[in-house]
């Protein structure tokens, strides 16, 4: 294999430069040309491929979003639409693909290598955490940290008003900030979709902290939560209580940005150049993730559709450490 291709697709993740840079420089180092294909498969389809060389990705490695773009790309979705995108990648001699991205980009690589029979290796980069196969996802150590950031401020301004606040981190099919960042955020209560919370338990989780004597609290909400969103369920507690001075707060597409931490950039740095060499050793159609520290292939129908369950013992945590 003498010439490859990286992209990033869905979502932005800190961390997603760093596996750029990882996947360039080690491609270099075992004399195989890069190429960057911009805003992911729209981009793809469109031609947008230029090369990359060492230097293209130098200062790179500590910042957050996508120096390659990102896009969604409903035309890829229809087998002419990939069509096209085999046809540019075959004009530029494109022997491989890294992909970076989450479980819709790695959806969208297995068909189109099962199409095509194009070899492609996924990273994993998405703050959620949810994909299976890895112990972390490139961008979610970041995304924990940036919302932990927030919740301790905001924790300033509920003690120093005796409020309830309401917070809503993202996470759409997966707790895993939620109950991160409220462990390490010290939130009286979590709601996520792991969780079987209902606006009842929330209710009494406030009157027991009462009962001990706290004036403020925090109640954090994943934004997947089946219950509804931060906003639902703050109107909710309103109704039903008196004397609460409830406010909102949506982090929103805070958590997508910002320099990555040490550990994204060494995540993204593994995957990065274990994806290079995995497509050099002949694999395809796998995610390059972590295990127990130790640098695994995990095939994308397995990443895709297995569930990747959150510790049962950090739920049990939030239970304990919030009275």
């Amino acid at each position: 294999m003498k010439r490859i291709a990286v992209f990033t697709s869905g979502g932005d993740a800190p961390g997603m430069n760093a596996c750029i840079r990882a996947v360039v420089r080690s491609a270099t180092y075992h004399n195989v040309e890069v190429f960057g294909v911009m805003r992911g498969y729209e981009g793809m389809i469109r031609g947008r491929l230029h090369r990359m060389e060492s230097s293209a990705v130098s200062n790179t490695i500590q910042k957050g979003g996508t120096i390659l773009k990102s896009a969604r790309s409903q035309e890829f979705k229809n087998h002419e639409g990939r069509k096209k995108a085999y046809q540019q990648l075959r004009h530029f001699d494109i022997e491989g693909l890294v992909a970076i991205g989450g479980d819709g980009t790695f959806t969208a690589a297995k068909v189109f290598h099962e199409e095509f029979g194009l070899p492609i290796i996924g990273c994993p980069g998405t703050i959620d955490n949810d994909i299976y196969g890895t112990d972390y996802t490139i961008g979610y150590d970041t995304a924990v940290n940036t919302a932990l950031e927030a919740i301790d401020k905001i924790r300033d301004t509920a003690d120093s008003h005796n409020r309830v606040f309401f917070i809503e981190v993202m996470g759409r099919d997966s707790g895993y900030i939620a109950v991160q960042s409220g462990i390490g955020g010290g939130a009286e209560i979590i709601v996520s979709p792991e969780n079987s919370n209902t606006t009842e338990d929330i209710i009494n989780a406030l009157r027991k902290g009462k009962l001990h004597h706290k004036a403020s609290a925090i109640v954090l909400v994943a934004e997947g939560e089946v219950m509804g969103n931060a906003t639902k369920l703050a109107a909710e507690v309103q109704a039903a209580t008196e004397g609460l001075d409830i406010r909102v707060t949506t982090l929103g597409h805070i958590q997508r940005g910002g320099s990555p931490t040490a550990s994204d950039r060494i995540l993204a740095s593994r995957t990065g150049v274990g994806a290079v060499e995995g497509l050099l050793k002949g694999k395809t159609s796998v995610m390059a993730g972590i295990q127990n520290n130790h640098l695994v292939y995990t095939p994308f129908d397995e990443a895709i559709n297995k569930k990747k369950p959150i510790n049962q013992e950090l739920l049990r945590m939030v239970k304990i450490l919030s009275i």
